[in-house]
Parts: structure tokens; sequence; C-alpha cells
């Protein structure tokens, strides 16, 4: 460091309103996921349930949208701003979550406004390890994406525990289909809130760290930077197996407990794979800022998976009797959210630290898209002919998992944290 830099105390009211537009975004990812059969009664002959456009694409479009809307997404953020990055977002969440509430009885208009909002996510999602960069110093950026990380899973829990209680569950109810309309427009209400505190509170900021560099690389240059740098291409593979293992395993998880012998797990074995995850997210990436290590905490995220994949890929055959094969995948579940979920924003910050020069949501993005790709794959595979090679998977997800455990230890140290630690040495 040239210098040593301020970082004002906003900082922390930029942070709740990018956690709050964070919450927001998954919410609406996921407002009928938790509801799937009841939404197919309430929208009845709207739509043909065999066809691509039944209730599963309305959250299977989040995915396919990432993949197309990712990269420019980053370019926008690197090349304008944050701010104006989050604003295009802030403000397509805003009017696609009124549309999709003012359209709650029309599959078709949920659809197009799940569409604008899908395509919303990126310009979210891809600007967390640059508002770290920018208003966070060095020894904070790891607990900021871990907090960031954080909303994204408290989004995800909140639409999958209250929206049921929003829209009920059993048609023959008085009110039932009104269930729908309110469950929308309150969660259009609190994604427009989230919006307008985005577009009042976030800031731009400069880069604060290595004055005698404050030249960023451009969107086109960095990305090729990225693909040049050694331990980011093997970060690339950390996260096209890792992440494209959590989206298929955590998308299929009833399916595996079935398959474990588990006949009703009520969401339980999803549910605590996201309290791990949150309580992961919160500890490890605060660790490794404390330490100033990323490689280690790495190295201790995948190498606790391994055991937690291992064990749901084999529950049924670890034990004959239910409940010890319930309490196994409980138990597998939280270690895997624990471990996993929390190396997702570790491995995004380490990948800002060592591809710098190149813009932080550029790295993101690339990282995020992989694990799409691949995620989609792994879960068109695994529920292809009625899950008929789900079992395949999970063996082979295991093999992945011990070849993803040799890569990140030929990972070398994120050099930003060589030098923090250095200079607290001396």
């Amino acid at each position: 460091m040239s210098k040593e830099y301020s970082y004002p105390r906003y900082r922390y009211v930029i942070l709740a309103a990018f956690m709050m537009i964070t919450v927001a975004i998954e919410i609406q990812w996921l407002t009928h996921a938790a509801v799937a059969r009841p939404a197919e009664l309430f929208y009845g002959g709207q739509f043909n349930p065999d066809s691509f456009l039944n209730i599963d694409f309305l959250a299977m479009i989040y995915m396919v949208a990432f993949l197309v809307m990712s990269f420019p997404a980053s370019y926008v953020i690197d090349t304008y701003g944050i701010r104006t990055g989050l604003s295009i977002g802030a403000v397509m969440l805003a009017v696609f979550s009124l549309i999709k509430a003012a359209f709650a009885h029309s599959f078709t208009g949920v659809v197009i406004a799940q569409t604008g909002l899908a395509l919303a996510q990126p310009f979210i999602l891809n600007g967390v390890t640059a508002v770290t960069a920018r208003w966070f110093p060095l020894y904070q950026r790891g607990m900021a994406a871990g907090l960031l990380a954080l909303a994204q899973y408290l989004g995800i829990i909140v639409a999958m525990l209250v929206t049921p209680m929003l829209v009920g569950s059993d048609p023959s109810q008085a009110g039932y289909g009104t269930g729908f309309e309110k469950m929308l427009w309150i969660y259009g209400i609190v994604s427009v809130v989230a919006a307008l505190c985005s577009l009042l509170l976030i800031r731009n900021r400069e880069p604060q760290d290595n004055e005698q560099e404050s030249v960023r690389y451009t969107f086109g240059k960095g990305l090729r930077h990225i693909l040049q740098n050694r331990d980011m291409r093997i970060t690339m593979f950390l996260f096209l197996i890792g992440l494209g293992m959590f989206n298929a395993i955590s998308s299929m998880t009833d399916s595996i407990a079935e398959r474990a012998g588990v006949e009703d797990s009520d969401g339980l074995i999803g549910g605590v794979m996201l309290i791990g995850g949150i309580i992961g997210a919160a500890v490890i990436p605060t660790l490794s800022d404390r330490y100033k290590r990323r490689k280690p905490f790495l190295v201790i995220c995948i190498a606790g998976m391994l055991p937690a994949v291992a064990a749901l890929a084999f529950a049924g055959n670890l034990a004959g009797d239910p409940d010890t094969i319930y309490r196994i995948s409980l138990a597998a579940s939280f270690t895997l959210g624990f471990f996993i979920m929390s190396a997702g924003p570790l491995g995004f910050q380490y990948a800002a630290e060592i591809s710098y020069p190149a813009p932080e949501s550029t790295s993101q993005g690339i990282l995020l898209w992989v694990g799409q790709l691949t995620g989609m794959i792994f879960v068109a595979g695994m529920s292809f002919r009625e899950n008929q090679y789900l079992g395949r998977f999970m063996n082979i997800f295991v093999i992945l998992s011990i070849l993803v455990l040799i890569a990140t230890f030929v990972l070398r140290e994120s050099p930003f944290m060589e030098t923090e630690s250095g200079a607290k040495d001396k």
C-alpha cells in the first residue's frame, strides 16, 4: 500500500442497502417454487403441465437468463460504475415485481414479469465484490462478501417458508385464490422498498487499494487477464464443479432423499442446508479476514464438502434403518450447506484479489456463469427419465469432489493477503 486509506462508516449503509435488494431479488426468484402444486391448481388450464412453460419454468428462467445477461451486466458495472449497474437492476426489480403482482391471476403475465426479474438479477449479484473492494478495507472484505451471500440465503428461506403461509395449500379454504395475489403484492412492495433504498443510498467509489495501480483494466482486457491467470483458471474449475454440484443437489434434495429411503422430509433436508449455509457464510469468510488467509479456508471448505456429498450419495447404503438414514441425510445436508455455501463468497473475494487489476464484477460474473451452466446440465441429467440417472450422478459427484479438493491444494495464496500479513508482521 502506498498510503493509508480511509473507509467511511457509510460503508455499512451501503452493505445494508445491498443486502436488502439481494434478499428481494432472491424472494422473487422462488415466489412459486414452494407452492408449485397449489399454483398448478390456481392457474388451471392456462398452461400445459407437461410443456416447457410450466410452474418449474418460473424458477428455471433465472438460471437461463443469468447465462445470457451475466457478462453484459458485468460490463455495465465495470464500465459505468456500481451505482449504474445496481440502478438498472433496482428499477427492473421494482417495475417487474409490481407487474407480477398486478397480473397475479395471469400465468402469461407472471412469466413475462419473471423474465424481467431474471434479467435484473445479474446487475445485482455481479456487483458484490466490486462493492467490497471499493467500500471495505481488506481485513473486512471476506466478512462483507459473506454477509451479502447470507442475504441471498435469507431471501431463499423467506420464499420457501413464508410463501406457503401467505398462499395456503388447501384449495377448499375460503379466499384460497386471493392468496397468490396477496403474496405477490406483499413481495412486490418489499421489492420496491428495497429498490428505492438502493437507488437513494448506494454510491460509486473509486478503488482504494494500490494507488500506484489505480488504473483498472477495461472489461475486455480484464477478461483476457482472468483467462490467462493460472490461479483464476483453477478457481473457475472449482466453481464449475463445486457450484454446479451445489445448484444440482439443492434443486434435487427431495429426490435425493427419496432415493436414500427417506419417504417424507417435509423440506427439512433442504432447509437445514440453507441454515448451515447462513452460519457458514457468517463464520468462515470472517475467520479468513481475521487470520489474513484465503487458501487454507478454501481447502477447509472443500474438505468439509467431500464427506457431506459422500453421505448424501451413500446414505441408503450406510444404514438400513429409515430413521438413521434420515439423520445421516440431515447431518450431511447441514454440513454441505455450511462448507460449500461459505466457499462461494470466500471464492469470489479470492478471485477478485488474484485477478487484480481486472474488474471485480468480471471475475465474479464468470465464476457464477460457469456454476450456473454446469448446474443446469447436472439437473437435466439427474432428472432425465424420472430421475433414472440420479444415483449415478451422485456417485460421480463424490469423484468430482475429490478432484476439486486436489485442485484447491495447488492454489497459491492471495497476494493481497500475503502483503497484508507481511505488513502486520513487520
